[in-house]
């Protein structure tokens, strides 16, 4: 077994409220970026897991930049499992990652973050924040990028249904080119680590 995705309300893709007002099974997260190219890209990302010796095992038809994002999301973890309390999981439990693209825009996505919350969600069981959008990706070594465009992405969280956004401490910066609006509907969560990032999307304090 992995996704419940039945007890899941998923909005047909193309349209506006691509994210679901209603919580998602554990495992599934929104997560959305700029590539080089400025184009922005909307997924949901899922994170299924089996019995297994602790592998990764990545969907056939995930974009190169995505792929390596999760590759790299995934080491960092494993070189960290006992302190994150993850060391039995990682050892015992394979992780199936699919990423359904929900704008269509078939372009890369650095999603090292939501990939990281969505296997702690897995693991733990757990939903994420329901409306939660998850932006931000991370080093091999876990040093948090900064995110680029951040004004266009909550634009985009907003216009589609986010009700929450979970962003990079260093971005708070950004914020005055944020419009009044966007604030107004769309609450930002600030995280400075990975696991900090963990526990505000769960909702874990």
């Amino acid at each position: 077994e992995t996704q419940e995705e039945r007890f899941v309300r998923i909005p047909e893709e193309g349209g506006r409220d691509l994210i679901s007002a209603d919580p998602l099974a554990p495992g599934m997260v929104y997560a959305a970026c700029v590539g080089e190219d400025g184009t922005i890209s909307l997924y949901r990302l899922e994170v299924g897991t089996s019995s297994g010796p602790g592998r990764l095992r990545p969907a056939g038809g995930l974009m190169r930049e995505m792929k390596e994002s999760i590759q790299r999301a995934f080491a960092y973890l494993q070189g960290h499992k006992v302190e994150w309390g993850l060391a039995k999981a990682l050892d015992t439990i394979d992780f199936h990652v699919e990423a359904v693209d929900l704008l269509g825009s078939a372009k890369g996505c650095e999603a090292g973050i939501a990939f990281i919350v969505a296997l702690a969600s897995a693991v733990k069981k757990t939903p994420v924040l329901h409306g939660l959008i998850i932006l931000g990706d991370l080093s091999i070594m876990g040093t948090i990028k900064t995110v680029f465009s951040l004004a266009e992405l909550l634009q985009l969280a907003m216009d589609n249904g986010a009700k929450r956004a979970l962003i990079p401490l260093e971005n708070k910066r950004n914020f005055l080119e944020v419009s009044g609006d966007t604030l107004a509907r769309v609450d930002p969560i600030f995280y400075p680590d990975p696991r900090t990032a963990v526990a505000k999307a769960l909702g874990i304090h």
